[in-house]
């Protein structure tokens, strides 16, 4: 509310002046109506298509009592249906709390319990798994089915296409600020149960106008949309793209064939995806069949990209790659790299603030450090999130001294890079020295064997702490734990050598690609006590 005392009588603009992540698509769509938003394959989806869509979902929501502040998740992968009820739930002031279709019915059961969530969207394939069925008619969740594979009917629920039809498409008029809360986002959990992060309103939209600037998009450009939508970076390319009337190709999950199909039958500009995503294109055996020469920019993001793969795809296939780095906590992206920098420097970079936030480097005291040296990573700015949802004092230590706290080591160079060192959790101290983990991890993936490594410190009666080193080898590849300790004998510090080594067959991981590390901690934290 406006405090009319401060402004001299004068009450705010309210709706005239209001900003809202629903209004991006409105006015995309009165500047570019015919311009295609969406494809997901052969199916192509115009802005007006999409805005009549999200208005009639709206619409049906304000029907059924549905209230600013409710709140409503949903339970699918990547589709134009959607997309509609994304802006739909936006335009409705509900509070959008997005599942993680990897994760498993207890913490799909925990996010909802938690969240305090009573209807959901669900894809009807996923409604079709027993146990993610079992744990919602447990909770008693109204559910509306995204009919992907027609098995919507036969399961008792209706389809979002057959609810909306009839709606109005117009525009429901529904009171709330920018400053409300629009979703809650809930972490990986890569520690623990995941947190819910809260971001509102103006957070989410400032990320998305700092996005198009730092990334130069325009309505002639298009990105590839294999990451979920259920993800912060997701949502946030879908939206960055959409709001300067550019568009973006819908997949479920990642193909290499199918993306390079997109790319040449949409003639997209812009492909994003992890380093493991650029090694299959790169090698894909069908990869000179396609035209990809509409790419501008290539984005990875999550971590850097090894030197030959990076020095590959800037030869073989586009020039301009830039890595983006941000956290569910800071609507992403916060930092980028230049593509003139890329070859440059190698290593864990990741580039500079971006225009919507400042980045600076911490000591435990609250003291900014100058240049060079290695403190906590931290971040102000607009697209900083409210809090954790029910948890008040995770958010006060999160923002502790005025900064959002990230979790990270790092430094700031000369360059005004951030150079990441460490999880701050993960920094081992063994025997006096501080060892960080990422160093020995990118050892480990450089053996030519090892496809994923994860290195943690284990209690140690001599040491304090042991690192310790688990590996998962490469299809086909063959290495013994010998053999890997020998090769970090020959490329680490004797510090740094691993006291263990183990080849798991798997990695423990979240349902997002991240390593869990605690479970690693937990199933190991007695081996050398025994010793």
């Amino acid at each position: 509310m406006t405090d009319l005392a401060a402004t001299g009588g004068v009450p705010g603009p309210g709706r005239i002046g209001r900003v809202a992540i629903g209004d991006l698509l409105r006015r995309a769509a009165r500047r570019f109506p015919d311009r295609t938003a969406l494809t997901d394959g052969a199916r192509q989806v115009t802005f007006t298509e999409l805005e009549r869509d999200a208005n009639r979902f709206a619409n049906y929501l304000v029907g059924r009592g549905l209230k600013p502040g409710d709140k409503i998740s949903t339970i699918c992968n990547n589709s134009v249906e959607m997309v509609k009820a994304l802006f739909g739930i936006h335009r409705a002031g509900l509070v959008w709390v997005p599942i993680n279709t990897m994760l498993g019915p207890d913490d799909m059961d925990y996010i909802m319990d938690h969240a305090g969530v009573r209807f959901a969207l669900i894809d009807d394939n996923l409604h079709a798994q027993p146990e993610r069925r079992a744990a919602l008619e447990r909770r008693k969740v109204d559910l509306i089915a995204v009919d992907l594979t027609g098995k919507a009917k036969a399961a008792g629920l209706a389809s979002f296409n057959d609810l909306i039809a009839g709606q109005s498409e117009i525009e429901p008029e529904v009171a709330f600020d920018e400053r409300d809360l629009a979703m809650i986002i809930y972490t990986s959990g890569t520690t623990s149960r995941p947190k819910g992060a809260m971001h509102c309103h103006i957070a989410v939209v400032m990320a998305v106008m700092s996005n198009a600037i730092e990334m130069s998009l325009t309505r002639k450009d298009g990105i590839t949309g294999q990451f979920p939508l259920f993800h912060c970076a997701g949502h946030v390319l879908l939206l960055s793209y959409l709001s300067v009337g550019g568009r973006m190709a819908l997949m479920r999950g990642f193909d290499p064939v199918v993306a390079m199909e997109a790319i040449q039958r949409d003639r997209l500009t812009v492909f994003v995806g992890l380093s493991l995503m650029y090694q299959a294109i790169l090698d894909h055996p069908r990869r000179r069949e396609f035209d990809l020469s509409t790419l501008r920019t290539c984005i990875y993001t999550m971590a850097p990209m090894g030197r030959p793969l990076l020095e590959r795809g800037i030869a073989e296939l586009c020039p301009n790659f830039v890595l983006t780095s941000g956290q569910t906590e800071m609507y992403p992206a916060t930092t980028m790299s230049q593509p003139d920098r890329q070859l440059a420097r190698f290593g864990n970079y990741w580039g500079e603030s971006l225009i919507v936030n400042e980045t600076a480097i911490m000591d435990d005291q609250g003291n900014l450090l100058p240049a060079g040296e290695v403190g906590e990573l931290v971040h102000r700015g607009p697209n900083v999130m409210l809090g954790y949802y029910k948890d008040p004092a995770a958010t006060e230590a999160a923002r502790k001294f005025g900064w959002h706290h990230t979790g990270d080591l790092a430094l700031i160079d000369a360059h005004g890079e951030v150079l990441f060192i460490d999880r701050k959790k993960d920094m081992i101290k063994s025997g006096g020295e501080n060892v960080a983990s990422v160093q020995i991890e990118e050892a480990l993936l450089a053996h030519p064997a090892v496809a994923n490594a994860a290195v943690i410190g284990l209690p140690h009666p001599q040491w304090g702490e042991a690192v310790s080193a688990f590996v998962k080898l490469k299809p086909g590849a063959q290495a013994s734990e010998t053999d890997i300790g020998e090769h970090c004998r020959k490329h680490l510090g004797g510090f740094q050598v691993p006291k263990l080594i183990r080849i798991l067959d798997e990695m423990p991981m979240t349902a997002t690609g991240k390593l869990r590390k605690v479970d690693l901690r937990t199933q190991y934290q007695d081996h050398f006590g025994a010793n």
